[in-house]
């Protein structure tokens, strides 16, 4: 359990949920998430201590040790709905948690019917680093945080939802039925956290029909302290030489692709051609003719697994560049956040 570990959802998980948790349990959750593998099969029990876990989220005072079971027992009860298509999900977030008496552990588990959404994605899904919601104060910035990180490379540069379906959303259509007060208290307040603790901030735009505001146009921004590709460079260069090449052509395929992707994206893109970038290369060229991708990453992993071909019979040939060997797994780790 660290803070540079990845928390990883699919796109229409954090889209498409609608659920009320406290602050406390929300970093629980997103604790835990970060502790998943993205290649697991299905979830595993994981284990943590509870006083590593409250140091991790910022508290150390011992009424509150007994107070993560009161939570967590809570937690248990809250069940949440997910509609897909014709099929409605109801489903709570864990199916089970164990505390060890006198040892300080504390055993979860995820449940099941979150699978998809959190296991064996391709595509279409946000990673970011626990520490960027760790620190956060108010309980609604976890989830615009989300909603905006999941959205931040859009080609039009912003993203606009209705305030009606964003108080559905974080469920504050009840607590702020105002929208001076829901803008001041949620609006506002995850604007100034997420710009002081985040790697992206956010401006916004009200739109009216006739006088009322009826939705919001979030403009994203990466945010200026966002170290996260110096750390990462950094932690690959105490591992070998060889894992520091590798980086170099992980950077390769970021410039290759004339879109804004993560070192985790382009290492996924990497490993899906099994270290030859030309045939990173040659499908990528294959998608200027594809009128329009909504996920380039997804969308060049899937070229590369059922092996597209050259629109209208043309070939291509590309060799310029030598396939070296990679250490993928020590690699994978780093960039994740493994220990």
């Amino acid at each position: 359990m660290d803070k540079d570990y990845l928390v990883t959802k699919s796109n229409y998980f954090i889209m498409n949920s609608s659920y009320d948790l406290s602050l406390e349990e929300q970093k629980i959750i997103l604790t835990l998430a970060s502790m998943v593998q993205p290649a697991d099969e299905e979830f595993k029990p994981y284990r943590f201590k509870i006083n590593e876990f409250m140091a991790l989220i910022g508290v150390s005072t011992k009424t509150k040790y007994t107070e993560i079971p009161k939570i967590t027992k809570e937690l248990m009860k809250k069940v949440f709905e997910i509609e897909e298509g014709k099929t409605l999900i109801q489903t709570a977030w864990l199916s089970g948690v164990k505390y060890e008496k006198g040892t300080g552990m504390v055993e979860m588990i995820f449940s099941p019917y979150l699978k998809p959404y959190m296991l064996k994605l391709n595509s279409m899904f946000t990673q970011y680093k626990l520490a960027n919601i760790l620190s956060m104060k108010s309980k609604y910035s976890p989830r615009i945080y989300e909603f905006l990180k999941c959205n931040e490379f859009k080609k039009q540069g912003y993203i606009e939802i209705e305030v009606e379906e964003l108080r559905k959303l974080l469920r504050a259509d009840n607590i702020y039925p105002l929208y001076a007060d829901f803008k001041r208290y949620v609006i506002l307040q995850t604007q100034k956290e997420l710009k002081k603790i985040s790697d992206i901030s956010f401006e916004f735009e009200e739109i009216k029909t006739s006088r009322k505001i009826t939705s919001i146009k979030f403009y994203i921004s990466s945010s200026k302290n966002n170290k996260a590709s110096d750390e990462i460079a950094a932690s690959l260069e105490n591992i070998n030489p060889k894992l520091q090449q590798n980086m170099d052509d992980i950077n390769l395929v970021k410039e290759i692709i004339h879109e804004p992707i993560t070192d985790v994206e382009a290492l996924k893109i990497l490993i899906s051609a099994k270290g030859d970038i030309n045939i990173v290369k040659e499908k990528y060229s294959y998608s200027a003719a594809v009128p329009k991708i909504e996920n380039m990453v997804g969308w060049i992993i899937d070229a590369i697994k059922n092996d597209y071909k050259s629109p209208k019979g043309k070939v291509n040939k590309f060799n310029e560049y030598e396939q070296r060997e990679y250490d993928f797994k020590e690699l994978e780790k780093k960039l994740l956040g493994w220990k």
